[in-house]
C-alpha cells in the first residue's frame, strides 16, 4: 500500500476541485493508498485560507495521514537546502522540509512543481496535467 505525501498545490487543487485532482485522490484511496500531509502543508494552506473555506478545509486536512517534522527530517531539510544552494540551486525552506519528510518516511511526493524538488532520491508521483 503506497502512501503519498501531497504537496500544497495538490491539496489546493483538490479542495477547489480543479485539474481532476479530487477524482485522482479519491481513486487512489479506493485502491488502498494513503494520502498524507505535513506541518508545512497545513501552514501554507491556512496562510491563504478564506474564513468561509475553513470548515471544509480542516475536514479534508484532518482526513490525511499526518507526518511530523522530526529531528531527522529537520536536519535533512537543512542539509538539502545547504547542499543544493552550494550547487547553485535555491530551495525554499518549505520545499526542502516537504522533501525531507518524504525522504525520511519513505513516502512518494505528489507535486505539480517537480522543478522545486530536484532530489534524485525522492520518489515523485507522475501527475497528469489536466
Amino acid at each position: 500500500m503506497a502512501t503519498y505525501l501531497l504537496d500544497t498545490s495538490v491539496i489546493i487543487d483538490a479542495l477547489n476541485n480543479r485539474r481532476g485532482r479530487r477524482d485522482l485522490l479519491l481513486d487512489l484511496v479506493k485502491r488502498g493508498s494513503l494520502l498524507a500531509c505535513c506541518p508545512i502543508n497545513v501552514t501554507e494552506i491556512y496562510a491563504g485560507l478564506r474564513p468561509k473555506e475553513e470548515e471544509a478545509t480542516e475536514e479534508f486536512l484532518r482526513s490525511l495521514e499526518y507526518y511530523h517534522v522530526t529531528w531527522p527530517a529537520a536536519r535533512l531539510a537543512g542539509l538539502l537546502k545547504r547542499d543544493y544552494g552550494r550547487k547553485g540551486t535555491t530551495l525554499t525552506v518549505a520545499d526542502a522540509t516537504i522533501a525531507a519528510v518524504a525522504l525520511v518516511h519513505e513516502l512518494t511526493l505528489m507535486t505539480d512543481n517537480v522543478k522545486d524538488f530536484p532530489m534524485k532520491e525522492l520518489a515523485l508521483y507522475p501527475l497528469p496535467q489536466g
